[in-house]
């Protein structure tokens, strides 16, 4: 009797928790292009831990075990795995087998809104996959591989430590910059222990600041008959080891970013070189992974700032991996795509539009491994008023920051140079877009990286003709379009051979004789003597078709198969 009446008592609440699990969709009416009540919430207006990003790759991986799996791609310096994130439709082919688009940020530690870019294509691929047409045969017929950050032991010590915007920017590994024998030994002091490095200030009725009187904690240069009131003095520190230098040797100067095994040149030629190619773990591993994926077509890296979409080559002439003619038509069409997708945004070319960089990740992508890719340079100050004319800062501090990323100017007894201010902006603007304006660029950025992807080669198999000869015989003439902008193989795939051709097969005979059609009209043919059931083709052009022929003995239904390194795979049975 008792077990009764406590059933009956939990009835009621059991109906609620029932209601309140059928309402739950009812709590929102679905956003335009957006996953309205997606598995895996997540609030795109702010920057993460290497814990919150570890969380948010592992509940992706859970959530969506057909869409999304999580590995390591090898160990950072100080430990931590760097985390690859391989989305796709895992039920219809293997993921290996589909043509690649490859997505990284963060290999500067403080350009950090690279790794929130990237995962929020993981999340909004997976989210939108099950409701949205487009996305779902994007994964159907594409594999991403996304890496959030290729540097997180410096994110970390960016977001926990003391730094100013534009540290540190290459990894932990101790380094001697100035060459007096010691590493580490100054560091950032944060004398004021407020966690960042701000900027300081003295008073001098000759200095060549004054304070800004609409915006005070606006430093404006002195011009004309004006009188000083400040100088500054550079960010806040002291010089510990006196060689006058002050924040020297911190984690030792290095880029990531000139370490790439293409178009390398040592510290002599280009600062931020080390002692040779894939010095760090952390490119290292990167290197590794990508070299296991040779079927990546199209790359993108996020940088910041300045608001640009970056394409190479990066060395005035290009060095050996000058842009083809066909290479210049995808590259520019994509590039230009992106200026209307991300308003604000310029496309630009590294070495004539800005300087030349050696050793880059950017020509590793393209002249090691023939794949088609971009740098985005994230954020700019066109975003904070939709402007191009007004830029202000401060400005935009207070009407729409309510000046939160300001530190106000205050008072501090410094061993060196006595009364100083210490104040400015803080690390996490300046370089990093705030919260509110965060999802919107990663939704842009991310679209982006879909259409790139989206333009990476798709091979059909269009038409098997099969025409009756004498006897046995059978001549069968297969027609494999690529409906795509991109190839098969890029112009610099194809000088140097970084992938195999692209092979059509058939069964169902005895393949007496193969070859590949030039000219149909005239029967114009050239025949593949070696191997003539495999037919070997160099390279399937976007948006273009290829023919090839067999004579067959025997059969009368064929398979014809097409494979390609970063173009995939179809194939399609003959009709009766």
């Amino acid at each position: 009797m008792q077990k009764i009446i406590s059933l009956i008592l939990a009835i009621p609440v059991l109906m609620i928790s029932l209601m309140a699990y059928g309402q739950e969709d009812e709590r929102f009416f679905k956003a335009a292009g957006t996953p309205a009540n997606p598995k895996v919430e997540v609030s795109w207006n702010k920057y993460y831990t290497y814990q919150g990003i570890d969380d948010i790759c592992n509940k992706l991986a859970n959530a969506y075990p057909d869409l999304v799996k999580l590995e390591s791609a090898g160990k950072s310096y100080e430990g931590r795995d760097i985390l690859v994130l391989t989305v796709s439709n895992f039920n219809n082919e293997e993921p290996d087998n589909k043509p690649g688009y490859y997505i990284d940020g963060n290999i500067h530690s403080n350009e950090i809104q690279g790794t929130e870019m990237a995962l929020y294509a993981a999340w909004y691929l997976a989210e939108m996959y099950a409701d949205n047409d487009f996305i779902r045969e994007l994964l159907d017929d594409k594999v991403f591989y996304i890496i959030p950050t290729i540097n997180p032991d410096a994110r970390e010590d960016f977001m926990h430590e003391a730094n100013t915007a534009s540290s540190p920017r290459s990894g932990m590994v101790p380094r001697d910059d100035d060459r007096d024998g010691l590493v580490d030994e100054d560091g950032f002091d944060d004398i004021n222990n407020d966690g960042i490095i701000s900027m300081m200030r003295r008073k001098n009725p000759f200095g060549n600041y004054r304070s800004d009187p609409e915006n005070p904690g606006n430093m404006v240069r002195v011009e004309g008959d004006t009188n000083g009131e400040y100088e500054i003095l550079g960010y806040e520190g002291v010089d510990n080891d006196g060689d006058g230098s002050v924040n020297e040797d911190r984690q030792g100067y290095y880029d990531p970013n000139r370490d790439w095994g293409y178009n390398w040149q040592p510290d002599y030629v280009q600062r931020g070189a080390d002692k040779y190619p894939f010095s760090f773990p952390e490119n290292e591993a990167v290197r590794d992974f990508s070299l296991g994926h040779m079927n990546i077509a199209g790359a993108q890296s996020y940088h910041n700032s300045g608001g640009m979409i970056l394409r190479g080559p990066t060395v005035e002439g290009g060095g050996s991996e000058v842009y083809s003619r066909e290479d210049e038509t995808v590259i520019n069409t994509i590039g230009k795509l992106g200026e209307k997708i991300i308003p604000g945004y310029r496309f630009l070319t590294i070495w004539k539009d800005m300087y030349s960089v050696y050793g880059g990740e950017l020509d590793w992508w393209y002249g090691a491994l023939g794949a088609y890719v971009y740098s985005n340079e994230l954020w700019t100050s066109y975003l904070m008023f939709n402007d191009t004319e007004n830029r202000d800062r401060y400005e935009f501090n207070k009407l729409l920051l309510f000046k939160d990323a300001l530190i106000p100017w205050k008072e501090y007894d410094h061993p060196v140079y006595g009364k100083i201010e210490i104040g400015g902006f803080d690390k996490n603007f300046g370089r990093l877009h705030p919260g509110f304006l965060l999802e919107s660029d990663a939704h842009r950025n991310t679209a982006f990286c879909i259409y790139h992807a989206y333009q990476t080669p798709k091979l059909e198999i269009r038409d098997i003709k099969v025409k009756k000869l004498n006897n046995s015989l059978r001549q069968v003439t297969a027609s494999i379009a690529n409906t795509r902008l991109m190839p098969t193989h890029s112009g610099q795939n194809l000088k140097y051979n970084i992938d195999p051709p692209d092979y059509i097969s058939i069964k169902g005979g005895e393949v007496v004789a193969g070859m590949t059609v030039l000219d149909e009209d005239n029967n114009v043919c050239e025949e593949q003597t070696k191997n003539p059931g495999r037919i070997e083709v160099e390279n399937i052009p976007g948006h273009s078709t290829v023919k090839v022929r067999w004579i067959i003995k025997g059969g009368k239904e064929y398979t014809v198969s097409v494979e390609s390194v970063k173009g995939g795979r179809a194939s399609k049975k003959s009709s009766e």
